[in-house]
């Protein structure tokens, strides 16, 4: 006796089958922090190098600093390059500028390389 499954069915077996398979596909970036929420949770802060920096080691912290940082290495060196100026400068000014404008209650790399809330 074999048991007909009927074409709604059918359908509806493959949805959850395709939502399964997508979900699994997804990178994983897409499940990552942004980087505002990394800053708002205490995870990541400004440093004066320009670049960010763990404050709270987790692997979305770790992740957003990375690829983060990455793209600012290479903004950084395209500055410098269309400005005839050392790499080392542009980082220096990017990171005054962040840490300036960082709001209150988020983490910044002080002088003497703690972590310290503005």
């Amino acid at each position: 006796m074999q048991t007909k499954i009927s074409p709604s069915s059918m359908k509806k077996a493959y949805r959850v089958l395709l939502l399964a398979v997508v979900a699994v596909l997804l990178p994983l970036s897409v499940f990552a922090l942004s980087l505002d929420e990394a800053k708002a949770k205490g995870l990541v802060g400004e440093e004066p190098s320009g670049y960010l920096g763990v404050v709270v080691a987790s692997p979305d912290a770790t992740q957003v600093v990375q690829e983060i940082n990455a793209k600012r290495r290479q903004k950084y060196q395209q500055i410098a390059a269309q400005n005839g100026t050392a790499v080392a400068a542009v980082e220096a000014l990017a990171g005054q500028k962040a840490i300036e404008s960082t709001p209150a209650g988020q983490y910044v790399k002080a002088a003497n390389g703690s972590w310290v809330k503005k």
